[in-house]
């Protein structure tokens, strides 16, 4: 949803109507997770996908009918045993879809919503998916204010407290209310869906794998900043676009940096005195994955500097060093690549084997 937001935005403000159909639950192998969305907008321009495939042909005769008859409509689309080319998911997986028409008449809060997003500002929004509330009502919850309504006072207010507790951690899901927000009961489905600002990827060591790795970076959706401490390096034209370029010594710039549960740090200096301060910091603080650059040699070297400065076993384990998969890299950019894969793997849980040699769900429950 957070890709397509600007094409969606941009129909919105022109006053056209669109079908949006998101993902709100799945079950077995689903190839998307819930938040996945696709939108059917005029001239039946395309965007978005909600299976990678299997079944976006139906969805999208699905959001022309509900653009048609405004009516929001709750679909789940399955693997059919019975016939291998009906309407389904051939991996076996199970999708439920809730399809709706998007209008500046039904959705009043939607542009604000968009520019909250892209500004990394955090919102929520909650939208009514079965039971007594209106299907397809909308609810934007910010921290310090809120947008539309699912039908009831109760609900607003249950499904509020829920909503800001859920965009503290990022997470986007079904949740259950009775009409009037009890929490006990479940006849009201309510999809919460968290725009959190986007993790952060701090690179330190402005040199040609570092550009290598903060494009990447950039593409998996963090908000990437590149720190060195030479000024002839750290440049913003040796960077993509949109790269933060800071010219601070790097332990210091992480020192004054906030850092959470989803930051990535990739240390890519592998010179001690930039390496073994950076890295004291860093492995004290939060970070869902710090990883350092350099021959096994120099891994070496760094861990015994690093058990010298004080750093326990359970600090120096977090560490991932030389960075990355083994995956024969040799250029900067299949290097990142390497660095990219565990990072991801690390994420969701996979063992970095190839999947022919795995067995069991592709796509298991994250």
């Amino acid at each position: 949803m957070r890709d397509i937001l600007p094409v969606l935005n941009g129909w919105y403000t022109a006053g056209q109507p669109f079908g949006l159909a998101t993902v709100v639950s799945t079950s077995r192998s689903a190839p998307r997770h819930p938040g996945a969305a696709m939108a059917v907008g005029p001239d039946d321009e395309v965007v978005g996908s909600v299976s990678g495939g299997c079944v976006e042909g139906a969805v999208f005769e699905l959001a022309q009918d509900v653009v048609a008859s405004g009516e929001a409509r709750l679909e789940t689309f399955g693997y059919s045993d019975d016939d291998a080319f009906a309407v389904g998911l051939t991996c076996g997986g199970e999708i439920t879809l809730l399809v709706r028409s998007v209008t500046t008449a039904t959705d009043p809060a939607f542009a604000e919503i968009a520019e909250s997003v892209a500004a990394g500002r955090p919102v929520s929004v909650a939208t009514a998916v079965d039971g007594p509330a209106p299907r397809g009502a909308t609810l934007a919850v910010w921290p310090d204010r809120v947008a539309g309504t699912l039908g009831t006072t109760g609900l607003d207010v249950a499904v509020t407290a829920d909503a800001r507790g859920e965009l503290a951690l990022g997470a986007t899901g079904l949740r259950h209310y009775g009409p009037r927000g009890e929490r006990r009961e479940d006849t009201v489905g309510v999809f919460l869906h968290s725009f959190a600002p986007p993790p952060r990827m701090l690179v330190f060591g402005a040199i040609d794998y570092a550009a290598a790795v903060a494009r990447i970076g950039a593409f998996l959706g963090y908000r990437v900043t590149v720190c060195d401490a030479r000024p002839v390096f750290a440049t913003p034209k040796r960077f993509p676009e949109g790269v933060e370029v800071v010219v601070d010594w790097p332990h210091r710039y992480l020192g004054g940096t906030d850092t959470d549960d989803r930051t990535v740090i990739c240390v890519l200096t592998h010179d001690p005195k930039f390496d073994v301060p950076l890295l004291e910091e860093a492995l004290r603080r939060p970070a869902a994955y710090i990883g350092a650059m350099g021959s096994r040699r120099t891994h070496d070297d760094r861990m015994k500097r690093l058990t010298e400065s004080g750093l326990t076993e359970a600090e120096l384990s977090r560490l991932h060093s030389p960075v990355g998969l083994d995956l024969g890299a040799r250029t900067p950019e299949e290097v990142a690549v390497s660095v990219a894969a565990e990072i991801v793997a690390l994420r969701w849980g996979g063992s970095g084997a190839p999947l022919t040699a795995t067995a069991g769900a592709i796509h298991p429950p994250s």
